[in-house]
């Protein structure tokens, strides 16, 4: 079987997942930290959150039918020279170190709406970069790349941080504008389309999500336990106020669960991940919610980091399982707007996760908001795994067809 990276187009596409991956963990890192250290409230963090996905929710529909309609080289071109230029306006605004956290809050936005864009187009790359036999294995492997550059995103970021402080978005610029070389070597990627642009033509996606067995229940369970147990906002939190760690410790505690993702997805690239797709999936939900509740009380600098290795190793099994699935379930004319509507399900899981936590972190506390999470989670598992039954018993992801 040949090297995937004997593909020119596989790599370029995974330098531009590297770079992004590394953009956004750093930017987590950094904006997190400074928002936090002006203000002291976790509102505060919670709107940082907040904004970020509030142009997923509004652009969805548009975007998955913008990728589908033009070239999706090119929507990925624009969105990361909006990236960039957002990077140079948080630089310039926050370089004297005091800066108006609605400015922020406004950059956060449009940084928003180019990343609500940006998914949906880069999710589709991958059915055509490689064949369908290679689907699976091109999905480990990404999904695994994608992760090491999470992991060195905010360990890095956090010790950037602690050197540049405010100099470190001038970072992110560079690694955008080396995203857009990387983009530029990746084919353009339009597909053919069988509807016109008709109201219905915009809304097939949702249709095509709404009726499947698999895809609608796998970014179900995603959306609710992450929404349900996201512990990431809360990090700053548990770095100052428990385990009295500074910006080199909190770069530490959000590494720890892209490391556990890294060496999951090495194993399950090399392994799989056991005969029963549906039931590794939910067996992968049930540690991830235990591993949760072990963080939520854990004062401890080694036993929170892991509780954070468990908490990335469980998630990957799922994201590969979900990506999968969704891939292999879905037409190509209608990638752009499939992945628009997982796109709606992903962000929104991450950014309402971290609003929920914010928002009860500042009435309840971090302690608590985590425990009750972790309960909830527990609860998501066990509903999810009772009425999904196809998902329940799926065997193996290769042998799923196309529903167009």
């Amino acid at each position: 079987m040949p090297s995937l990276y004997s593909n020119p187009y596989y790599v370029s596409y995974l330098v531009v997942r590297v770079l992004m991956s590394l953009t956004t963990t750093t930017l987590a890192v950094a904006v997190g930290w400074h928002v936090y250290q002006a203000t002291g409230n976790p509102f505060d963090l919670a709107m940082v959150a907040l904004v970020q996905v509030l142009p997923t929710w509004l652009l969805f529909i548009v975007s998955g039918w913008v990728s589908d309609h033009l070239s999706r080289r090119l929507v990925i071109q624009v969105c990361l020279a909006i990236n960039a230029a957002v990077f140079v306006a948080l630089s310039v605004s926050m370089s004297d170190g005091h800066f108006d956290t609605h400015w922020v809050l406004l950059l956060l936005f449009v940084y928003g709406c180019a990343r609500a864009f940006y998914f949906p187009a880069m999710q589709s790359v991958l059915p055509v970069i490689v064949s369908k036999q290679e689907l699976s294995r091109a999905v480990s492997n990404a999904s695994t790349i994608w992760t090491m550059a999470m992991t060195a995103g905010p360990l890095i970021g956090g010790f950037l941080l602690g050197w540049l402080d405010f100099g470190v978005y001038w970072l992110l610029v560079g690694l955008m504008l080396a995203g857009l070389v990387g983009a530029s070597l990746m084919p353009m990627m339009k597909s053919e389309q069988k509807a016109g642009r008709s109201l219905k033509g915009l809304t097939l996606g949702i249709s095509f999500v709404w009726r499947n067995p698999l895809v609608l229940p796998s970014i179900s369970l995603d959306l609710f336990i992450i929404i349900a147990a996201s512990v990431m906002t809360l990090l700053p939190i548990y770095a100052a106020d428990i385990l009295n760690l500074g910006p080199e410790g909190l770069g530490l505690l959000r590494a720890m669960p892209a490391l556990g993702s890294v060496i999951c997805g090495f194993l399950i690239e090399r392994y799989g991940y056991g005969k029963f797709a549906g039931k590794s999936l939910f067996m992968a939900l049930f540690g991830f919610a235990l591993s949760v509740s072990v963080f939520a009380f854990s004062e401890t600098l080694w036993l929170s980091l892991l509780a954070l290795f468990f908490y990335g190793a469980t998630d990957m099994v799922s994201v590969i399982i979900r990506s999968s699935i969704t891939h292999m379930a879905t037409p190509d004319h209608l990638r752009g707007r499939v992945n628009a509507v997982n796109a709606l399900f992903i962000v929104s899981s991450n950014e309402l996760g971290d609003f929920r936590a914010g928002m009860v972190a500042g009435l309840l506390g971090a302690v608590p908001t985590v425990a009750l999470g972790a309960a909830c989670a527990f609860v998501v598992v066990l509903v999810g795994y009772w009425r999904s039954p196809e998902l329940r018993q799926l065997a193996r992801v290769e042998d799923i067809t196309e529903d167009s």
